[in-house]
């Protein structure tokens, strides 16, 4: 048998490596309309379709190329041709110029995250293959990435509010366009994968490998794997390592215990404390995890935790916060609260914001220090405070909860699997 033709049963153990999921799993499918990702579709459709779950294809529309929005519906055609659920996500505001790349792919991320909280989803599946996995580790040679770049994709990220799923990194790209000819599928050709100014084709160019199985694609793709392997023990050392010496509160300090610490679980509680999505820079972070001591970096603020216990406080800076936005259920602010919802006096009232305590903080019955307070989140409503740090973030019903972003961690690395016919 093909690998093409064996494509559901190495799809449904990538699955299984890459679980939990719930009893009838509901995933979404980050579907451009190429081979790729249609594959991934098809193949998501009858794993879930098997346990009882379903399957929505999300198909976002960049608005940038004036064929985008007909190449978007047709593909949202041919995914309700093929029984999947599609939900069609249009883009506003990418404009042409420097860095187009990198923001298209935040905001199509952005935009996919939104789609499935929308829908109370939380497995987002791509379709990024072998091929894609030996490009992405080139490009981090060519920038000197560390040991950690170098492992690539992860096939599976933690973000916010989804589980990013990348299934097929083991499955060299010929397998899936061998599928999709079988069952008659056609799918679109973006122009950007041909394009020379793209670093990334102009690397596909000169591997010369358009199956993804020739024998450069396997070894880029079997290192990967091994740094990943070890990027994945490295990273359990850490996270039992931060498990037991951070403890974090609702509020969103930490009171760290006395002594060295490994850098990257320092990086990441950095990261956790200030709501970022990536960490800050290892350089930056060695010195002070080798000898703790007051300073501030990356938007935190490290001193003495007095009061609160031996070892070290690690609280928001204030000067890094992010300005108040609407308090409307669901709203984020600052990249560590979520609003779920409002106090039932003020469910119906207009012009509400969430934002700082700021400089109005004022001693509450929890006995925290001023620099805590200062940076909890309260209710305003045409600049006056309406509702206090305490009503919102106590007890189990609370209205706002810590929901800091989680920078990216690794999975299992999946193994390659070439075409065989």
């Amino acid at each position: 048998m093909s690998v093409g033709g064996a494509l559901p049963v190495i799809f449904a153990a990538a699955m299984d490596r890459l679980a939990p999921f719930e009893p009838s799993p509901h995933v979404a499918v980050a579907v451009s309309g190429g081979a790729d990702s249609l594959a991934t579709a098809i193949l998501a459709r009858d794993w879930a379709r098997a346990r009882g779950g379903e399957v929505l294809g999300l198909v976002v529309d960049h608005a940038i190329r004036v064929e985008s929005a007909a190449e978007a519906g047709m593909t949202c055609d041919r995914l309700s041709g093929l029984g999947i659920e599609c939900a069609l996500i249009t883009l506003s505001g990418l404009a042409r110029g420097p860095g187009l790349s990198s923001r298209a792919r935040q905001a199509r991320h952005d935009a996919l995250e939104a789609g499935c909280r929308s829908r109370g989803i939380v497995h987002l599946l791509f379709g990024h293959h072998a091929a894609d996995q030996a490009e992405t580790v080139l490009i981090r040679m060519l920038a000197r990435s560390s040991e950690t770049g170098l492992a690539g994709m992860a096939a599976l990220v933690e973000a916010r509010d989804v589980r990013k799923l990348r299934p097929l990194l083991g499955v060299a790209p010929g397998a899936l366009r061998i599928m999709l000819r079988t069952l008659g599928v056609a799918w679109v050709e973006d122009p950007s994968n041909a394009d020379p100014g793209q670093l990334r084709a102009r690397l596909r160019m000169l591997r010369a490998d358009p199956a993804g199985d020739g024998a450069a694609t396997r070894a880029l793709v079997m290192a990967s794997a091994a740094r990943g392997r070890a990027r994945a023990g490295a990273e359990a050392s850490w996270q039992t390592e931060l498990g037991c010496r951070a403890a974090i509160f609702p509020q969103g300090y930490a009171v760290l215990s006395p002594g060295p610490i490994q850098p990257e679980a320092l990086a990441h509680l950095l990261a956790m404390l200030a709501g970022a999505l990536r960490t800050p820079s290892l350089v930056q972070v060695i010195p002070l995890a080798a000898v703790l001591r007051a300073a501030t970096l990356a938007g935190v603020r490290i001193l003495p935790a007095g009061r609160l216990g031996p070892g070290w406080l690690l609280v928001r800076e204030q000067a890094s916060m992010a300005p108040p936005v609407a308090a409307e259920p669901g709203a984020v602010w600052d990249g560590r609260f979520r609003l779920h919802h409002l106090p039932e006096r003020w469910a119906m009232a207009t012009d509400l914001t969430i934002g700082a305590w700021g400089d109005d903080a004022e001693q509450d019955r929890a006995g925290l220090p001023n620099i805590v307070l200062r940076t909890l989140p309260v209710l305003r409503q045409g600049g006056m405070i309406v509702s206090a740090a305490a009503e919102l973030l106590d007890g189990a019903q609370a209205c706002v909860r810590l929901e800091p972003r989680r920078p990216a961690t690794s999975a299992p690395f999946l193994p390659l699997l070439p075409i065989c016919e």
